[in-house]
């Protein structure tokens, strides 16, 4: 963390008003918040904020208004749920600049907590308006950002704010920035990854960045069967991108040409159907039957790929080996996840995940909490995967 201040850089907050971007871009349903990761994500840095004597001003978005007010969109159903998680008194102004925010800026004391109205419900959020960016600033003499899974967009309240008030990293994107230089940043070695998920076209990026970084790249799911195709293998009704098959051989190619070891599925569970329950069977590669699909990988595999995360020291993982919604299908994914877990409990590796699927997947394996790091950040968390630079990351560089 030398490139970044952070909260242990900051002086007396007494009465100083801080602009706090948090993500709050909360699952609800019939008005009601049905996870509050997000929230307790965020809750240390605002508690400490607020038990600093600080005037913590909250900025978030929530889902996709398109620039303007949209019903079901406010953050005023989110409050409470804050509140829940905070066990502290939280405000709420129903605007996101002008004298109503002011004149509740004002009524502040130390030590409390307002939360402002959608950003997105105003166009300049999304467009990085240096107009509503100058607004937003004007009720704050300090800027800080604890929102990593919005990092990857240049936003107002992510990118332009920074570059207006004195700007600092907060718990959670202190701990997320740390985490992910132990894992591509200077990891300790062997580094592996493992990488799945349905298709080769949203991770083209991703493989070829890893492909010059880590010491061996594991590919499961969907993906590999482009990449068992591209080598000639029969692979039945399997999900496979075809006309992705010339793209592939070039990343074995790079592989190859820079050292980086690629493990394809030796073996695969098969069925007919794709439903739960399903009659499958395990099949070497070179035998899937022409009306059967992959739908995970089979044992041998998971010893390989077990193997790799015993000789490794740093696992970063993104994307389930297989269909893992869908008992059987859910084998591979929970075997792997478990011994990589089992690993870091013991100090033996170091391990960070991060993508939509790859929480679920690792916490319907039971063992997310073991992992050194999971990342809740989805896009943000790939583009950084993919070696691109954030831009909300780079305004709090000092």
């Amino acid at each position: 963390m030398a490139d970044f201040h952070t909260l242990d850089d900051l002086g007396d907050l007494s009465g100083k008003r801080v602009l706090l971007r948090v993500d709050l871009n909360v699952p609800v349903k019939d008005g009601k918040v049905t996870d509050l990761t997000r929230i307790e994500r965020v809750a240390p840095t605002i508690s400490e904020l607020s038990r600093k004597g600080a005037k913590t001003i909250l900025m978030a978005h929530f889902g996709r208004p398109k620039g303007q007010p949209a019903e079901g969109l406010s953050l005023a159903g989110i409050a409470h749920s804050v509140e829940q998680v905070l066990d502290h008194r939280v405000h709420f102004c129903p605007a996101t600049i002008g004298p109503e925010v002011t004149e509740a800026v004002e009524q502040m004391v130390d030590g409390d907590i307002l939360l402002l109205e959608n950003l997105r419900f105003h166009a300049g959020e999304e467009k990085n308006d240096p107009e509503f960016a100058a607004a937003l600033a004007k009720n704050g003499d300090i800027y800080v950002n604890d929102a990593f899974s919005t990092a990857h967009r240049a936003h107002a309240s992510t990118e332009g704010l920074a570059h207006l008030l004195p700007a600092y990293a907060g718990r959670t994107m202190q701990e997320e920035l740390s985490a992910l230089a132990k894992g591509l940043g200077n990891p300790d070695r062997p580094l592996l990854a493992i990488v799945g998920g349905a298709k080769v076209s949203t991770k083209i990026d991703l493989l070829e960045n890893l492909v010059g970084k880590v010491d061996a790249l594991v590919i499961g799911g969907g993906m590999a069967n482009t990449f068992l195709a591209a080598r000639g293998v029969e692979i039945g009704k399997s999900l496979c991108e075809h006309d992705l098959a010339e793209t592939a051989r070039r990343i074995d190619a790079e592989a190859a040409d820079k050292g980086c070891a690629i493990v394809l599925p030796s073996d695969a569970v098969v069925a007919r159907e794709f439903k739960a329950g399903a009659e499958s069977q395990v099949v070497g590669v070179d035998a899937v039957p022409t009306d059967a699909m992959i739908l995970d990988v089979g044992p041998d595999t998971v010893e390989a790929i077990n193997a790799w995360i015993t000789k490794a020291d740093t696992l970063v993982w993104n994307g389930p080996l297989g269909a893992f919604e869908i008992e059987p299908f859910d084998a591979a994914t929970v075997a792997a996840a478990r011994h990589a877990a089992r690993r870091s409990a013991e100090g033996l590796l170091v391990s960070v995940a991060g993508g939509g699927d790859t929480v679920s997947a690792l916490n319907h394996a039971g063992v997310a909490q073991d992992f050194s790091y999971v990342s809740t950040a989805g896009g943000a968390f790939l583009e950084w995967m993919e070696g691109k630079d954030l831009p909300g990351v780079n305004a709090l560089r000092k």
